[in-house]
């Protein structure tokens, strides 16, 4: 085993480190875990009991990564057949119990992990998928391969993504809910399948995003789920009579990005009065 400091690195005395892995500074290695050859952890990272580490995996710093959590393992996919293929973790992210993020299924790919998110109690990341940062995915959540999630996004429990779906940045996604469609940037979005609620406000707003601009998020919003107008008829109303400020210029971006799953652009279904029928926002005070 390379090490940059032996002498500051806790392996437990019944885990297995190969001795071709790398492990920095301070890195602690918890009761039964392993650890295998092509892989790198970064200073200050620690692992739980019972973790396994394999593959071509790269690990950056100050990782809390808890017990049975298994990374690098090979995808869930009858195409890979054992070529070099990888997972990179950045810094500062929390994985829970039994969290499990599987490597890229082609050569050199990458299943990617970004820094400062948390991954809790069995949650799935599959092959070839990119997480951007401060993503919190609640338990039990699974990502089909190749599923893209853009920065801050929140996803309640059991939420289910199908493979090559994008979540944008700021998005909220309910419980149990079922993404079949591109999640655009800055919506709440429950059911099954998945609906467009409202905007995140409360999430925009913790996320220091200005009155005005929730406002001109939610007026593009509706021009863009207005029926009677395709989506390139949606985004050429939304230029013309929303501000263009940087909120609003990534929302169409997003929306005119090539799709292989579509991007949702559905409303909730609505009562009799009018109102949606949860999650509604009447008012935004700072």
């Amino acid at each position: 085993m390379s090490t940059t400091q032996p002498v500051l690195i806790d392996i437990h005395p019944t885990a297995q480190v190969h001795p071709d892995a790398v492990l920095g500074k301070n890195v602690r290695v918890g009761p039964y875990s392993v650890i295998g050859p092509h892989v790198t952890i970064g200073d200050g990272t620690r692992l739980g009991a019972h973790v396994v580490v394999d593959g071509w995996t790269r690990i950056g710093k100050d990782n809390e990564i808890y017990a049975g959590a298994v990374i690098g393992t090979e995808p869930q996919d009858f195409r890979y057949k054992g070529e070099e293929a990888w997972v990179h973790i950045g810094d500062r992210n929390i994985i829970r119990e039994y969290a499990t993020i599987n490597r890229a299924f082609n050569h050199m790919g990458a299943t990617i992990v970004g820094n400062e998110n948390m991954l809790m109690a069995y949650t799935h990341v599959a092959h070839n998928c990119k997480l951007g940062n401060g993503i919190i995915m609640t338990n039990y959540v699974g990502f089909a391969g190749h599923v893209e999630v853009e920065d801050f996004v929140v996803f309640g429990g059991y939420a289910g993504v199908h493979q090559f779906v994008r979540v944008g940045t700021m998005a909220m996604v309910g419980g149990a809910a079922k993404v079949i469609k591109d999640i655009p940037p800055f919506s709440i979005v429950d059911g099954q399948p998945a609906r467009i609620y409202e905007i995140n406000s409360i999430g925009l707003k913790r996320r220091g995003v200005k009155s005005s601009v929730r406002t001109d998020l939610r007026r593009a919003y509706r021009l863009l789920t207005r029926s009677g107008m395709n989506l390139g008829e949606a985004i050429e109303a939304v230029r013309e009579q929303v501000p263009d400020g940087a909120e609003v210029a990534h929302l169409i971006r997003f929306m005119e990005t090539k799709s292989r799953m579509g991007v949702l652009i559905r409303m909730a279904e609505k009562n009799g009065n009018g109102r949606v029928l949860r999650g509604e926002s009447e008012g935004d005070e700072e």
